[in-house]
């Protein structure tokens, strides 16, 4: 890459302050800052969720990213991008993947029950699909994409079968961020069938014989270049599976997360990839 600066994509399930504090949140929003002011250059997306207030935190329609449509489960549903910039950061954009049907309801991922949604499987789908499709339109190439939190964890398969011969990503790195966030999440039954798109095989798709938060975690595994560690409790079978695919693993570190060294330490494992 010689003396080009880096380019880093994060995709997020939650960055605060849209979403209210948390592991991933926090670290979704002050890692991108981080990695900017160590001279890299950012984009950071999430989901537009129905309990983010658009005037509050000034979101606005992105019109020449709009206009975009993706299939999932043979329903074609518009794309709509916004955006806002962080208040206490303003240099830091956040772009929004919206959609009526996925993304307007009030809460996250559960109703009102704490039952997951049972779309949460399209929702994933579609928030990656619109992702990719959303920096295809950027024209912006990432040489690394960081995904954290499970509904990013559709992503890499489809920029390592299904995205890979398009020139905006054939040299991009996949960084998987693993939580104890969905481990015991059931999605439905044909979430696999549903995955498939752009020439993926059900081989392709192997780790996802039961549809439930472990294995989705595992298939984003299967197709990522380095994993971080960026939570306690991960289950052993996740950790086993990236161990023995033979992947850089970046251990946790609460010490790190705690004094905001890990930043660091995130910045040098991009850069050893």
């Amino acid at each position: 890459m010689g003396n080009t600066v880096k380019r880093v994509l994060f995709v997020n399930s939650e960055i605060f302050p849209y979403l209210p504090e948390s592991g991933i949140a926090n670290i979704g929003r002050n890692l991108p800052q981080g990695i900017q002011e160590r001279k890299k250059e950012i984009r950071a997306f999430m989901p537009r969720y129905g309990c983010i207030n658009e005037r509050k935190n000034q979101l606005h329609e992105v019109i020449r990213l709009s206009g975009m449509n993706v299939v999932v489960n043979e329903v074609d549903r518009p794309v709509v991008i916004k955006v806002a910039s962080i208040a206490a950061a303003k240099s830091i954009q956040v772009y929004f993947i919206d959609n009526e049907d996925y993304f307007h309801r009030k809460s996250v991922f559960c109703d009102e029950n704490g039952k997951f949604f049972e779309d949460n499987d399209e929702r994933a789908i579609f928030f990656a699909r619109g992702v990719l499709e959303t920096v295809k339109k950027l024209r912006w190439t990432p040489d690394i994409i960081h995904c954290q939190g499970w509904i990013s964890h559709v992503l890499p398969v489809y920029l390592k079968k299904a995205y890979i011969d398009d020139p905006i990503f054939t040299n991009s790195k996949i960084v998987l961020s693993l939580y104890n966030d969905a481990s015991d999440a059931q999605f439905s039954d044909d979430f696999k069938n549903k995955i498939a798109f752009g020439g993926i095989t059900s081989d392709d798709l192997a780790p996802m014989e039961k549809a439930d938060g472990i294995n989705l975690a595992k298939l984003a595994a299967a197709y990522s270049d380095g994993i971080i560690l960026g939570s306690e409790g991960i289950p052993c079978e996740l950790t086993d599976f990236c161990k023995e695919a033979g992947l850089p693993i970046l251990p946790y570190d609460a010490e790190a997360l705690e004094n905001g060294s890990y930043i660091d330490d995130y910045n040098n494992f991009y850069d050893n990839l």
